[in-house]
């Protein structure tokens, strides 16, 4: 009797092996949607592993973004992801490391609106393993959390129709026709020409999806009740573009050092790409109004960086006077941009040592071609540690806001001796 009952116990248990075999659905791989980039090698149905590489084109940018939707997932089944980053290629053919494609903890999420981390991955080699257990039948992984252009246009629709004082507006159409959504925070009613104005934007590298984290934070922080944000649309308008690069964030590429430059190496005077162009314009009008005082331009830096930091002026475009208003605000910044990054005190800068087209770096052409008391700086929020996610960056946006506002506590335009 007992081989019988052990017999039994085993034909059961095969039996229910089998069925949970025979049920669970085959995994299908996609990135076909907005700002997708995957090329799926291989998907094991029995291990649940999937193997993907970038496949950004480097005609458009390092391909190091990737984002990918799984669908048959068995709610709580645990899914293997590897990246294989061995094969990136700058545009001109010579390897890119493959560290800028394989974050520490990759994002995930089960329905493109919360982004989780990942546990940290496994290395070997040039690839990355990520395991996870998501709780729905359908699940999406990126580098970081994406930012698309979809997610831009609800933004600045959302802030115009719940506050009175943000309006929405087109910055420009992209060379392929996309739309660039674009607000600025500013009272109802009749302008005054004697306001400040302070101008945000992200993305200009496209795969630097942490920019637009940021300066979401940012920005919800601008039009909120907190009392410094109202202090500060009391004398400021604010100027806010979510995504300067929208093509290639649609397009799943990468955009930095695309061909023939990217978008921070295109501020001169023959601009190719329109976002720029109208950027300029605006800045330009501004800045003769006598209105600009601070340029911000959101980006993330290399792998290795573990706190934000700035880039400022190189010594060849600065002033007495432009140093110590730059000073000053990053001594604000400091106090408050210290949890959960901390901003770093490192301050390298953007001069001839540091590209080619450094007079083409958007920041540098905003400390040439404005006024003195004007700050164009670059603001470098990493994307490798543990609060590299989206309640992390908005809290450097949120931080970023409070250094804005207490600097511009004084007029920036008065001359020391006007103060």
């Amino acid at each position: 009797m007992t081989r019988l009952y052990s017999f039994i116990l085993l034909w059961v248990l095969s039996m229910f092996f089998l069925v949970s075999e025979a049920s669970a659905e085959d995994l299908v791989v996609s990135s076909d949607f907005s700002g997708g980039s995957a090329e799926v090698i291989q998907v094991d149905q029995k291990q649940r592993t999937i193997l993907i590489r970038p496949a950004g084109d480097p005609q458009f940018g390092w391909p190091c973004w990737w984002y990918f939707q799984v669908t048959g997932v068995t709610p709580g089944e645990e899914l293997t992801v590897t990246v294989d980053a061995s094969q990136l290629k700058q545009a001109n053919g010579q390897k890119l490391s493959a560290s800028w494609a394989l974050p520490e903890q990759a994002a995930f999420s089960t329905d493109q609106r919360r982004w989780a981390q990942t546990r940290p991955g496994k290395k070997q080699g040039e690839n990355c393993e990520w395991k996870v257990k998501p709780d729905a039948k359908v699940v999406w992984f990126a580098w970081g959390p994406p930012f698309v252009p979809a997610d831009a246009e609800q933004l600045v629709k959302s802030l115009s129709q719940k506050h009175a004082n943000v309006t929405e507006f087109e910055l420009c159409k992209t060379r392929a026709g996309r739309r660039v959504p674009a607000l600025v925070v500013s009272p109802v009613g009749e302008k005054d020409n004697s306001r400040l104005a302070v101008w945000v934007q992200a993305r200009q590298h496209a795969w630097e999806s942490g920019g637009s984290w940021v300066g979401r934070g940012f920005i919800e922080w601008a039009v909120s009740d907190h009392p410094q944000a109202v202090a500060l649309r009391e004398k400021a308008d604010i100027y806010y573009i979510p995504i300067m690069d929208i093509d290639n964030v649609a397009t799943g590429n990468g955009g930095k050092n695309q061909v023939p430059h990217d978008h921070n190496r295109d501020w001169s005077e023959h601009p190719r790409w329109n976002a720029v162009q109208a950027a300029m314009k605006s800045l330009k009008q501004l800045d003769q109004q006598n209105r600009l005082v601070m340029f911000m331009d959101l980006h993330n830096p290399g792998p290795n960086s573990k706190q934000p930091y700035f880039y400022i002026a190189p010594p060849e475009l600065n002033t007495e006077r432009r140093k110590s208003l730059q000073d000053a605000f990053i001594a604000v910044c400091r106090e408050e941009m210290r949890e959960p990054l901390k901003l770093d005190r490192s301050t390298p800068s953007t001069g001839p040592q540091y590209d080619r087209r450094w007079k083409e770096i958007s920041s540098n052409w905003v400390r040439s071609a404005t006024r003195e008391h004007v700050i164009g700086i670059t603001l470098e929020t990493c994307w490798n540690t543990p609060h590299s996610n989206t309640n992390g960056y908005m809290t450097v946006g949120q931080q970023l806001g409070l250094g804005i506002a207490r600097y511009l506590q004084q007029d920036p335009r008065q001359s020391p001796k006007q103060k």
